[in-house]
């Protein structure tokens, strides 16, 4: 996790040091309780919160929801049983530590794990670093693998086959994802209501089942070095479950906006997908098709799928923030990311394209 994305810890979101000491202790990550513990807040993520914990000479990752969730996500136990669970198989996920439901320790349930020493690419990150346009066909061939690694697990084998239900796994999404749309509406956004509707039109009723992450960008994945050839971690597994991939897949799409985009999309949904040198939209669809050795069907739906599903999350952190449960000034604005995502998912539905 680079240490450019950390800062000291955001007002109203502290943690109670004294009973983490304690649960430290008491789970044998360090010897002492009253030693001084050094506690940063990573202030990439905009969902569960993330922070980095300093302590005996050790550094360690700690995970919580986020102060007034709105919406019945931010499954600590979950998040932490997928990554010790896929581990055996995948190892591209952080060592996990401890986990605890007791509330009364800060306030919330949570876990730690290892702290990964890799390159996260976030759109800040990728242009610092002056990438060149030569370098984003490695970078997106090796995200892509990794996509692909990931849904050839053998979830069953793993003791994961009761993550989900993903018998009807696409028909629940787009009914949950319109019915959380509309809980945590501030706006009235004509596109979003059409853009439900032709969901529940439009879906497929036949798909393949894997393990799937659903939130798999460039920015929820760790780089070895800037070779780019070597994912060593995939982060931030709150929304894996078992399901259709290429929902996942159609995720990613939503996020990867590109060079040739409008500019108010490229700044509504920034990304290193929008410098010069990574593939399309459409180019990812096919190369996704030819390495996972399956079709990719019904490709505008899986798109339009993303993009709402972008639009409801950034739509449910803006009512967080609009109703003072956060004060992080990254969110004043989201209300109108999500509708932009609306309207660039109805648009694909009319032009039919996804490019």
């Amino acid at each position: 996790m680079s240490e450019k994305e950390k800062q000291k810890v955001r007002k109203g979101e502290e943690l109670n040091e004294a009973g983490l000491k304690r649960f430290m202790a008491d789970q044998g990550l360090i010897q002492n309780s009253t030693g001084e513990l050094l506690i940063d807040q990573f202030t990439h993520g905009y969902s569960n919160l993330t922070y980095l914990l300093k302590i005996e000479g050790k550094e360690y990752v700690l995970r919580r929801p986020p102060f007034g969730a709105i919406k019945r996500g931010h499954d600590m136990g979950r998040e932490y049983k997928v990554q010790k669970a896929i581990k055996k198989t995948f190892p591209k996920v952080p060592m996990m530590y401890a986990y605890t439901e007791d509330a009364g320790i800060i306030g919330s349930p949570f876990y730690i794990m290892e702290k990964i020493d890799g390159i996260i690419l976030s759109y800040q990150e990728a242009k610092k670093r002056d990438i060149t346009a030569s370098n984003y066909p490695t970078i997106a061939n090796s995200w892509l693998d990794t996509m692909v690694e990931l849904h050839q697990v053998d979830y069953e084998a793993i003791g994961l086959g009761d993550l989900g239900k993903p018998d009807g796994y696409v028909a629940r999404q787009v009914t949950n994802w319109g019915k959380q749309y509309i809980k945590a509406a501030t706006d009235e956004v004509p596109a979003a209501e059409k853009v439900m509707r032709w969901m529940e039109e439009q879906q497929p009723t036949s798909y393949r089942y894997s393990l799937i992450h659903n939130d798999y960008k460039y920015d929820n994945i760790a780089f070895k070095d800037t070779g780019w050839k070597e994912v060593i971690a995939v982060l931030d597994w709150e929304m894996a479950t078992l399901g259709d991939p290429l929902m996942d897949l159609g995720t990613s799409l939503g996020y990867w906006t590109m060079y040739k985009d409008h500019e108010v999309v490229k700044q509504g949904i920034p990304s290193p997908t929008v410098f010069e040198g990574n593939p399309s939209r459409s180019d990812i669809v096919e190369r996704y098709a030819q390495k996972s050795g399956s079709p990719v069907n019904h490709v505008v739906f899986y798109y339009v799928y993303g993009l709402f599903k972008i639009a409801v999350i950034a739509q449910q952190i803006y009512y967080r923030y609009k109703h003072g449960y956060t004060t992080d000034p990254r969110f004043a604005n989201l209300n109108k990311a999500a509708e932009l995502c609306c309207n660039i998912a109805l648009r694909s539905i009319q032009t039919q394209k996804i490019d």
